[in-house]
C-alpha cells in the first residue's frame, strides 16, 4: 500500500473542543501506530481532506514523522477552494499549518463551497486515488464518518481497496498503555 487516506470524526463529534486536548494525543498515538505499520510495508503517502478533528490530527501526526526521518509525504485533498472560510481563527490556523507542512495540497473541484455534491465528488477521488483508508470510527457510535465508511465499504467489495478502522477499543488500548508508561 503506497497510499492512504486517514479520516474519522470530527472534534466536536468526540466533545473535543481544543486541538491540543489530552483525548487528542490518545488519537494521535494511535494514528501513528497504525502508519508505523504501514511505513514497514511501503506506504509513501498520507491523504487527508483537511476536516477538523481526526483529519487535523493525522496531519499533526505526518509532520512530526517527518521530522523523525520517516520518508513519508502528506496530501491534502479538499473538496472545494477555501474550505475553511467559515471557521473560527484558531480552527483556521490549525488548518493552515497544516496545510503549510503538506507536500501537496489541491482542491477536487476547483471553486469555493457550491453544493453537498463537491463533498460526493471528493469522495470519490480519495477512493479512486488511493489504495486503503484509516478511520478512525466504531460502527456502534454513528457521526459524520459514517457517510464515506459506507462509501469506501462498497467501493472495497468491487474492487482492490482495504479499510482500516480504529475503533474506541483500540483507542481505550492506546490510553491504557501510555497511562502505563507513567
Amino acid at each position: 500500500m503506497k497510499s492512504i487516506f486517514v479520516s474519522g470524526y470530527k472534534n466536536f463529534e468526540l466533545g473535543i473542543f481544543k486541538r491540543d486536548a489530552p483525548e487528542a494525543t490518545f488519537i494521535k498515538e494511535a494514528i501513528k501506530r497504525r502508519l508505523l505499520g504501514f511505513i514497514d510495508e511501503g506506504l509513501e503517502w498520507v491523504i487527508i481532506s483537511g476536516q477538523m478533528g481526526v483529519e487535523l490530527w493525522a496531519g499533526e501526526v505526518v509532520a512530526e514523522l517527518k521530522k523523525e526521518e520517516y520518508a513519508l509525504k502528506l496530501a491534502v485533498i479538499t473538496p472545494f477552494l477555501n474550505q475553511e472560510s467559515n471557521w473560527n481563527e484558531g480552527n483556521t490556523l490549525w488548518y493552515s499549518e497544516i496545510v503549510s507542512s503538506a507536500d501537496y495540497v489541491a482542491a477536487v473541484t476547483k471553486r469555493e463551497y457550491e453544493n453537498p455534491r463537491q463533498f460526493q465528488l471528493k469522495d470519490q477521488f480519495i477512493l479512486d486515488h488511493t489504495d486503503g483508508t484509516l478511520l478512525v470510527y466504531d460502527t456502534e457510535r454513528e457521526g459524520a464518518p459514517k457517510f464515506f465508511y459506507e462509501k469506501a465499504k462498497d467501493y472495497a467489495e468491487n474492487g482492490d481497496y482495504t479499510i482500516f478502522l480504529v475503533d474506541f477499543y483500540e483507542l481505550q488500548e492506546v490510553v491504557e498503555s501510555l497511562n502505563s508508561d507513567f
